[in-house]
């Protein structure tokens, strides 16, 4: 599933935010704005939760490609994480449908703080353009 919701959101630089990016291996230690969605998978009522980090930097060029804005708020960068975790998972979930490697649905997006990635994760990836980075993480729920 971590290969889904990575390729969606390397589809969401390519077409939303006009960049190539690609995935690395590990994550910087910087501080992330961070938020998550919990999914269920369809088929098995299992659940996971999907973690979205990404720097500041990257989410202030995510606000100016979508809302104009060169210089945002805190405030206005919490929504912009909540929005980008929900456009990606939200992406993911269409590509596992189309593809019915492993259907499931979303929750609603929430946010957990702004500090470095420490949560407890079984997979992580992140998606990297030139300084920019998104890490993706995924912890099962009990």
């Amino acid at each position: 599933m971590i290969n889904t919701i990575s390729q969606a959101a390397i589809n969401f630089c390519s077409h939303q935010m006009q960049m190539d990016s690609g995935l690395i291996a590990n994550h910087t230690d910087s501080s992330r704005y961070i938020a998550y969605i919990d999914i269920t998978y369809t088929n098995s009522e299992d659940q996971s939760r999907v973690y979205i980090a990404c720097d500041k930097n990257f989410l202030q060029k995510i606000t100016y490609s979508m809302l104009f804005e060169e210089e945002s708020d805190e405030e206005t960068l919490v929504d912009m994480i909540l929005e980008t975790a929900n456009l990606v998972v939200g992406s993911a979930k269409v590509l596992a449908s189309d593809d019915d490697s492993m259907p499931f649905s979303i929750s609603t997006p929430h946010f957990e703080k702004i500090a470095p990635f420490d949560f407890e994760y079984d997979t992580i990836n992140t998606v990297s353009h030139e300084d920019f980075e998104m890490t993706i993480a995924m912890k099962d729920l009990p």
